[in-house]
């Protein structure tokens, strides 16, 4: 059998690249029953997610204890699998405040690969070895390979690598029973079904990708203090919009007047925690700075911290 007769093969067993008779001539429908059939499609996409949701529990729990240590989330993948985890990997610093180089995303191709197919990168474990190598990349780091089918050579070969060097490995795919899943420490099978468009794993299986990538980076967030309930305590104040986002983040943390939230901003160089824990705990900015450090950036943690040294007899 020929390399090409193989990998025919082995797609027609994926469900995600299924053919689906009752929809084959889809394009002779009106644009709105068209609308209505994509639309009842995506609808089914979350109730396959919540079937993996004790599994990705446990990988994110796994994570957030890895990165506490100080260790790096890493999203290898190819094509749109890979776009996904540079886009979740991207919103981090802005959302949650966070160096860049604590959440990376790799795509086969490297970034031009975003917007251009890069040919054959897919297909290289050789060259996820070499991407993950260049990041020099440790036994505290998370390494989660994304691919649709599975089976994409790029990120199977970044989770292989990955074990080698002793980091913690999540593979996400969207067929049961995949090698990718197989590979990892922490399997996610999301199994959303053949794609409207045969084959085309940018719709169902795309945003189950997407769901569960929010699901990753915004709890391990929460796990490492980042919010404050459902407010985003850390994220950084880059333009106008976000600058008065902070403020208002402020008022419904503290319930305080404008008077005071603009003082302890101030006081705080505009970090909305610090500025949260100067209302709420009763210190200055530099005390909260301190309390933050020593909470390893809990504000629950340090506020309790506060309330303590209230209560202790002098």
């Amino acid at each position: 059998m020929t390399a090409y007769a193989e990998l025919r093969a082995q797609l027609e067993t994926l469900t995600t690249e299924a053919f689906r008779p009752e929809l084959a001539e889809i394009d002779r429908l009106s644009t709105l029953d068209i609308a209505r059939t994509m639309n009842a499609e995506d609808a089914t996409v979350p109730a396959a997610v919540a079937a993996q949701l004790p599994r990705i529990a446990d990988a994110i729990d796994a994570i957030a204890a890895r990165m506490a240590r100080g260790g790096r989330l890493v999203y290898a993948g190819a094509g749109t699998a890979g776009r996904m985890g540079v886009l979740d990997a991207s919103e981090c610093p802005p959302t949650f405040n966070t160096d860049p180089a604590d959440v990376v995303g790799l795509i086969a191709g490297g970034p031009s690969a975003m917007v251009k197919a890069v040919e054959g990168a897919e297909d290289s474990e050789e060259l996820a070895a070499e991407d993950l190598t260049a990041l020099a990349l440790t036994a505290e780091d998370t390494v989660v390979g994304v691919s649709a089918s599975g089976r994409t050579p790029y990120a199977i070969g970044a989770v292989e690598f990955a074990r080698t060097r002793g980091a913690l490995t999540v593979g996400l795919s969207c067929n049961a029973g995949s090698p990718l899943a197989a590979a990892a420490d922490h399997g996610i099978e999301v199994v959303v079904g053949p794609e409207l468009l045969t084959g085309s794993t940018r719709l169902k299986a795309g945003t189950a990708q997407k769901l569960v990538l929010n699901l990753i980076s915004t709890i391990t967030m929460i796990r490492l203090g980042k919010t404050y309930g459902n407010l985003m305590v850390d994220m950084r104040s880059s333009n106008e919009k976000l600058r008065a986002r902070a403020r208002r983040i402020v008022a419904l943390a503290t319930g305080a007047p404008d008077e005071e939230i603009e003082a302890a901003l101030t006081a705080t160089g505009g970090e909305v925690k610090n500025a949260i824990l100067v209302v709420l705990g009763g210190v200055g900015g530099e005390r909260a700075a301190e309390l933050l450090a020593a909470s390893q950036g809990h504000l629950r943690a340090a506020l309790a911290e506060t309330h303590a040294r209230t209560r202790r007899p002098r």
